[in-house]
């Protein structure tokens, strides 16, 4: 019987997805079963693929990883989503984690570093590089952190729906919406819907492309 690690590797830079595939293919009990460049190509293969571990890229064109790892996370509680990005602000890192993230991995880190990230999600542990744990540290600045349904909300209305459209599509009421909306604002220290649409852009939640790295 295999304990082969079964890993798809997401991200939209060819030299970055063949670099962390050579790296894992020396390993025995890891083998990259696909390397994808968009969000929506995983989603899509998901049921095919049966992954045990995602390495996804934070931002890409098309479907963003944030955006990504919620839809399989709707899908599925048997993969574990390890987040491979450029940015180690508090901001990425904890929005990463409130999508549902097992763990978040910058790009620079040491190669062996991987595969200890890879061992410690399959191992039910959450795990933060180095330099991810080290940008956390600092509190003085830290934001209370928005929920998974508020990160929903922040969604539908950094597509430019109304607070109606955004009820009608999460089911729930007009008033319901404008409190999120409210707390949303709030803790992110935002006053406007450009605002929110900004954000929403800059740290990878809204689909599209963001800051390509």
């Amino acid at each position: 019987m295999s304990t082969e690690t079964k890993v798809v590797i997401v991200d939209d830079h060819p030299m970055v997805a063949e670099g962390i595939e050579a790296i894992l293919d020396s390993y025995d009990d890891i083998s990259v079963i696909a390397t994808l460049s968009d969000g929506k190509a995983i989603v899509d293969q998901l049921e095919a693929l049966a992954p045990d571990v995602i390495l996804m890229d934070l931002n890409m064109p098309g479907l963003g990883g944030l955006s990504a790892t919620e839809m399989i996370l709707e899908k599925t509680t048997d993969t574990r989503i390890l987040i491979l990005s450029m940015h180690d602000t508090p901001e990425y890192i904890n929005t990463a984690l409130s999508h549902g993230a097992r763990g978040y991995v910058l790009k620079d880190v040491q190669t062996e570093e991987i595969k200890t990230a890879i061992d410690a999600v399959m191992a039910g542990e959450i795990y933060l590089c180095t330099g991810a744990k080290g940008s956390l540290a600092p509190s003085d600045d830290s934001r209370e952190p928005l929920t998974n349904r508020e990160q929903t909300v922040l969604l539908q209305l950094a597509q430019g729906k109304s607070n109606k459209e955004v009820a009608l599509a999460l089911d729930i009421s007009v008033r319901t919406v404008e409190t999120h909306r409210k707390n949303i604002k709030r803790k992110l220290g935002i006053s406007t819907t450009a605002g929110l649409t900004r954000y929403a852009l800059e740290y990878g939640v809204l689909q599209g492309t963001g800051t390509n790295l």
